[in-house]
């Protein structure tokens, strides 16, 4: 009986062990396959079906949006407008505008596609293609670098396109952030074969007199005595070139009018580049201010333009849009032994804008343009002689606190002597002038 009870006492072990490794299994698996604990559940909807992004990023100043005739220039985070957090600048035709969808790329994963918003710019004298802001929603956690337009929501197709890097990561006022420049001068466009070297190097250095420290060009092509000049400037870091191929894309317009000059756009895009350079510019400059190279924002009341806006913001609080009065100042001859020495640098391309020195008074009885100087972040959208859309307040500077001297190559009519006042403004920094440009011809191989 005793021997015959060992091999029972050896199975109901056995059947005891496996119960117990069969319990152990079924244990695991429902740890492994069961429910996810519901702190895990909130994954965003776009990891769950991964696609890399992006495939092909522009790497230039103007890209065709695939499927229409519109051009894209550049985007930047903009949250100033309710609900809205991303601005494309555009160029657009305005006779196809169609609807479109904003698809991203959110740090390396492919966003659902959103809704646009298209806002063209009110002002296009009559021409067929205009400046125009996409404005789009970025959606919930995604930490966007990387945006492309769609014809239609499908975002699976925004792996073939062209994506555009967003610039202006942070545009919370309410955070502050040291800016690296007080004043920026935006300049477009330099187009044909301007060549004029001596007001360029002159308008330049009276410019860092005044307290810029950023010029930027929006540059198609130019003369090569002033290429010269300006890839010097632009080792030395004073001059920001924007390579702007508008001709490679569209018949650009020489003049402002489409009834009267033609083409595709206003004068080679010049619309687009001065709101590309004011977004561009708006979480690196204090100022800027938006004018030709044949123009001067000149303070009369103060010697610096730090202390003609320190005066401003004090006088007009919630103003940061300040309109310049312009004034022209044709050449006309004079005695120079007369008037005092006067420099002169023979064989450079280009006039003397210190021999400008008489001024016409403007005709306020008919429209009268002004230039702007304004603080980047009060402007949404803005013309040549005026801000479109703006937040806060615009205020008209008096002439005898700022003026434009505007000093042109050629005039549309004779002024007689008898209507012209003399103002040698610009004589007051000439000890100063005269060497700088001398310095930076010669820096350019351009005088020796």
């Amino acid at each position: 009986m005793y021997l015959l009870s060992i091999p029972k006492m050896y199975m109901a072990r056995n059947l005891q062990r496996r119960f117990l490794l069969f319990l152990s299994i079924i244990i695991l698996l429902s740890f492994l396959f069961g429910q996810t604990p519901r702190t895990y559940k909130s994954i965003p909807a776009m990891r769950q079906d991964p696609t890399s992004c992006p495939m092909m990023i522009s790497e230039e100043t103007i890209t065709p949006l695939q499927n229409t005739k519109h051009l894209l220039v550049s985007a930047y985070m903009d949250q100033r407008v309710k609900g809205l957090d991303l601005r494309i600048i555009g160029i657009f035709r305005r006779d196809s505008i169609q609807p479109l969808h904003c698809s991203f790329c959110c740090a390396g994963w492919l966003s659902k596609t959103s809704p646009t918003t298209i806002l063209q710019h009110a002002d296009n004298f009559g021409f067929p293609f205009v400046t125009t802001d996409v404005m789009c929603q970025i959606p919930t956690n995604c930490n966007a670098t990387h945006v492309t337009l769609l014809t239609e929501p499908d975002r699976l197709k925004a792996t073939n396109n062209t994506w555009l890097p967003i610039s202006n990561k942070k545009t919370d006022e309410n955070k502050e952030k040291k800016l690296e420049f007080e004043f920026t001068v935006c300049i477009s466009n330099l187009f044909g074969d301007y060549n004029n070297v001596l007001q360029y190097a002159q308008t330049l250095e009276m410019y860092r007199l005044l307290g810029v420290d950023r010029v930027v060009i929006y540059h198609t092509s130019c003369g090569p005595d002033l290429d010269r000049l300006l890839q010097s400037y632009s080792q030395e870091g004073f001059v920001e070139m924007v390579p702007w191929p508008i001709d490679k894309h569209l018949n650009p317009s020489h003049g402002w009018l489409f009834s009267k000059h033609g083409g595709d756009v206003h004068y080679f895009g010049q619309l687009t580049t001065l709101n590309d350079c004011i977004y561009r510019s708006m979480e690196l400059s204090r100022y800027v201010l938006l004018n030709d190279i044949d123009e001067i924002i000149m303070p009369y009341q103060h010697n610096d333009l730090k202390s003609l806006t320190n005066m401003l913001e004090q006088t007009h609080p919630n103003t940061g849009i300040f309109l310049i009065e312009n004034h022209i100042y044709p050449k006309k001859p004079f005695n120079q032994s007369k008037i005092g020495p006067l420099p002169q640098w023979n064989g450079v391309p280009g006039f003397n804008i210190l021999q400008h020195i008489y001024r016409e008074e403007p005709d306020r009885s008919i429209y009268h343009p002004y230039k702007i100087l304004l603080q980047p972040r009060a402007a949404e959208q803005t013309s040549v002689h005026e801000v479109l859309k703006m937040f806060g307040n615009a205020f008209k500077v008096p002439p005898d606190v700022c003026r434009i001297i505007h000093s042109p190559i050629s005039m549309p009519r004779e002024v007689p002597m008898e209507q012209l006042h003399m103002d040698t403004r610009l004589w007051d920094f000439k000890d100063m002038l005269l060497p700088n440009v001398s310095n930076v011809l010669r820096r350019a191989g351009l005088i020796t």
